[in-house]
């Protein structure tokens, strides 16, 4: 369960009984099970809704976090359809601990979905950006009988299929960032992430995997036709593994995760939401 430890300079979330939820902004230290501490935002929505209604919960890209432009220009698209919490990943921005490049950030989710729960809300969706958009296939499928820290629909947008993907000029880059000491220099002082320097042991659930697993909850695939680091098999190798119950949204036209997402596309995927997520 998260457990939330005071941020200097920011109002803590309290313990919130459910059915009292709140509309007051919050920010916090949520504590992982794995005891790293992970910076959280929440934002109550509109004040015309239910304030026990949907909550977002958004995964940024690697090498993003929860004062990124990018990310806060997300939050303010889903805000409009419901409460929305995002938070940095490990190893990102405020947060603690390194980066696994999504094999641990499962936890980091969990906590960020069991606290956006405390505010009362009986709905939530996941939605991932990329690195993010592994993130919340794999929680979904690891974490469906888990009533605090599961999710009622997932969103995944530029996510990989597979991992250790070196088939585009990007992703090799990617993962010399990672592999290397001198490319994790690099992520730590130019790119404000500290990556972890231990390979996966065990090699976590590969995203397709993971989508075959995620039934009977809600899935959908969004991926562009011009995305630089994944091409279409992958995220047709996703909508294969989900079967019925995913939906694929191949755009025309679209790059890759956030900063390709326009104004358009999120508020589509916000009604897509608000229909499915229970």
């Amino acid at each position: 369960m998260a457990r939330s430890t005071r941020r200097p300079g920011h109002r803590p979330h309290p313990e919130t009984p459910r059915g009292a939820p709140r509309r007051t902004p919050a920010r916090t230290f949520l504590r992982t099970a794995d005891g790293v501490p992970v910076d959280a935002v929440y934002e109550p929505g509109p004040a015309d809704r239910d304030p026990s209604d949907l909550v977002f919960v958004v995964a940024h890209g690697f090498t993003g976090d929860a004062d990124r432009p990018h990310v806060r220009r997300i939050a303010a698209a889903f805000a409009r359809h419901g409460a929305v919490v995002t938070f940095s990943f490990r190893g990102h921005g405020a947060s603690g601990g390194r980066s696994t490049v999504g094999d641990r950030e499962v936890l980091d989710l969990a906590a960020a979905v069991a606290w956006a729960r405390g505010f009362g809300h009986a709905r939530v969706v996941t939605v991932g950006f990329s690195m993010g958009g592994s993130v919340v296939l794999r929680h979904a499928a690891l974490y469906a009988d888990d009533a605090a820290a599961g999710t009622d629909a997932v969103v995944s947008v530029s996510s990989p299929a597979r991992w250790y993907y070196r088939g585009t000029a990007p992703m090799r880059r990617l993962h010399w960032l990672v592999m290397r000491p001198a490319g994790r220099l690099v992520g730590r002082y130019g790119l404000r992430t500290r990556i972890h320097h231990r390979d996966w042991d065990p090699v976590p659930l590969s995203p397709v995997a993971a989508a075959g697993r995620i039934a009977p909850t809600p899935l959908l695939i969004v991926h562009g036709d011009r995305d630089g680091y994944f091409p279409l098999d992958h995220p047709r190798m996703l909508a294969e593994a989900a079967g019925d119950h995913g939906e694929l949204w191949l755009e025309p036209g679209m790059g890759h995760a956030e900063n390709a997402s326009d104004e358009a596309l999120l508020h589509r995927i916000g009604d897509w939401a608000v229909a499915r997520a229970g």
